[in-house]
């Protein structure tokens, strides 16, 4: 039984430890419930300015740490640190996923050198946890320098309005302008908006790498699988299930987690807006279908393009290209429209498990307007309309040699299918192909992409 002194300090050690850090995990976990760890660990005879907890997110097991500025601005010293190294070490135990919540106004410099080992020590193992579970950062304040590096390392970042990312005060990137930058992927009003999408991604991922996505109960969309890169994806994937990300950034590009027949896909569009392939449609589209792949989700990618714009770095290019080629997860391809150049080659229509085209799709090495200056330059000479003739021409080009039934006779794609019937056609190669096993590697640490 315990005396009146032990009772005072209980409720005094209690009081002292509630915060901001606690708060904001009592909103991210079932019921407010959590279990801390190393609850009383100080720093100089103070708090460390953090909340380290583990608990369940939509009845999935999620390690947590909450940052709390209140708290010496949350300054980030060595055992600061170490609660958060902890997280993340018994995270990479048990194979659960990992929520850090970040809101600090930096190292705490009295540690000196120590502050930054500090850092260096959080970047390391989020670094190796890298792949081997989900993990997603949300910013719901000052995410500033070696902090920001960290809050990035994740696989998804969810920032609010009131969250700020950068590592130059000159240069401070708050809110969706940290989403249009590709720095964040996810923006919300608020702490509650911010847990609601993590909530959301946390319930589609599957626990780690080695675990398999859930599976949902759906109702079937409708409509055919035509149009803009959001009206594709509403007309294949399940009623309600779509959860968009990076929406503002590489606007021609279209990424987002989603189901189809209750099975957790990436959908990746290259139409989202139209118009060529920006270095950010690159970025945006690699980073995605890399974040699928490590945790073996199937990747869907409509392909409807021109090719990329002439601004595009060939690094960028050559990144893209390597992150489909170095997927192993189930890569599914539908050309819904135009298929022009190295963009076509890039996006994995090679290495795909399956490619469908639709009936209308045009695929070529080049466009047919630039094949036509090329390779039909006499049937141009002594045209009275030079424009009208050069458009007349590249239709012609683009039924003759650049449709998809010749695509299909050369056995560039698996089969021909109508908008109406795409849905379909990808829950049976879903079905058909769950069980697909690692494509064979050579030996090697890992690939040299082009970053």
């Amino acid at each position: 039984m315990i005396t009146e002194s032990q009772r005072a300090k209980l409720e005094a050690y209690k009081a002292a430890s509630a915060g901001s850090g606690k708060a904001r995990l009592s909103k991210l976990f079932d019921d407010g419930v959590f279990t801390e760890v190393d609850a009383g660990v100080k720093h100089g005879g103070d708090l460390t300015g953090v909340t380290a907890a583990y608990g369940y997110v939509d009845g999935s097991l999620v390690y947590a740490f909450s940052q709390d500025k209140n708290v010496k601005g949350g300054a980030v010293n060595v055992h600061h640190a170490a609660k958060i190294c902890k997280v993340l070490e018994l995270a990479s135990r048990t194979g659960a996923p990992v929520v850090g919540i970040y809101d600090s106004n930096g190292a705490f410099v009295d540690d000196g050198a120590e502050a930054l080992k500090a850092y260096s020590d959080i970047l390391t193992q989020i670094n190796n946890l890298s792949g081997v579970v989900p993990q997603i950062s949300v910013v719901a304040g000052t995410c500033a320098g070696s902090a920001a590096m960290a809050a990035c390392s994740a696989d998804i970042v969810v920032i609010t309005d009131e969250g700020e990312l950068y590592t130059d005060p000159n240069c401070v990137k708050k809110g969706k302008e940290a989403v249009e930058n590709g720095t964040a992927a996810v923006s919300a009003k608020d702490d509650a908006a911010a847990f609601e999408e993590v909530r959301k991604l946390i319930s589609m991922l599957p626990q780690n790498n080695i675990s398999v996505a859930p599976m949902f109960e759906f109702d079937a969309p409708n409509g055919a699988a035509s149009g803009p890169a959001e009206d594709t994806a509403k007309a294949v994937a399940d009623k309600g299930s779509i959860v968009e990300l990076s929406d503002s950034f590489g606007t021609s590009a279209y990424t987002a987690f989603a189901t189809i027949g209750g099975s957790v896909v990436g959908i990746a569009a290259t139409n989202k807006k139209g118009g060529k392939l920006s270095s950010d449609d690159c970025s945006k589209l690699a980073r995605f279908v890399r974040t699928c792949d490590a945790f073996t989700v199937p990747v869907v990618t409509f392909i409807d393009t021109e090719g990329f714009s002439p601004e595009t770095g060939v690094r960028d290019m050559a990144k893209l290209a390597n992150a489909y080629a170095e997927a192993t997860t189930l890569k599914i391809s539908v050309v819904t429209g135009k298929a022009y150049g190295a963009a076509m080659s890039a996006l994995g229509s090679g290495n795909a498990d399956v490619t469908y085209a639709y009936p209308d799709a045009a695929i070529s090495p080049l466009a047919p307007e630039t094949a036509v200056e090329f390779l039909w330059h006499d049937k141009l000479k002594g045209a009275k309309d030079l424009a009208v003739e050069r458009t007349k021409l590249a239709a012609q080009y683009a039924e003759e040699n650049a449709s998809a039934f010749d695509a299909a006779e050369k056995g560039c794609v698996d089969d021909i299918i109508t908008a109406e019937e795409a849905r379909e056609k990808i829950l049976a190669a879903l079905e058909a192909m769950s069980g697909k096993r690692m494509n064979k590697r050579l030996p090697k640490k890992h690939s040299n992409m082009p970053f």
